[in-house]
């Protein structure tokens, strides 16, 4: 486990699982670093843009490889996330609750990804 400080000090972020409805984690999380002054990237194949920002469909299609990514999908499809993140060298990766099992921190942790359990948007003050 890692730090919340250590990840929030990072100021390039991927939200994957981003999305335009502004019910969601997706959006609030994405709005809410946005507004913190992070560059932050959305990821997620359903959307073209979110919040007036294009929507990319992963990782490997963003303009800067981020240096954190905060998890807003289900465990399933966090395995090629990590995957994904790993291949890129991405050393961060935030989970939000109920984006994780077991599977998925075991892989986090054998691909040598640091990792928070936990809201970011209760750890961004």
């Amino acid at each position: 486990m890692c730090d919340n400080q250590i990840m929030l000090d990072k100021k390039i972020w991927a939200v994957v699982g981003a999305t335009a409805n502004p019910e969601k984690f997706g959006n609030k999380i994405y709005k809410r670093l946005k507004e913190k002054g992070y560059e932050v990237y959305a990821v997620n194949p359903v959307y073209d843009i979110v919040d007036g920002d294009p929507c990319y469909n992963n990782l490997t299609e963003l303009p800067k490889v981020p240096e954190v990514i905060d998890m807003v999908v289900s465990p399933k499809r966090a395995i090629s996330v990590v995957e994904e993140a790993a291949m890129l060298g991405v050393k961060y990766i935030w989970f939000q609750p109920h984006t994780y099992d077991d599977e998925v921190l075991k892989l986090t942790e054998e691909k040598g990804i640091e990792m928070v359990l936990d809201c970011v948007l209760i750890a961004l003050p």
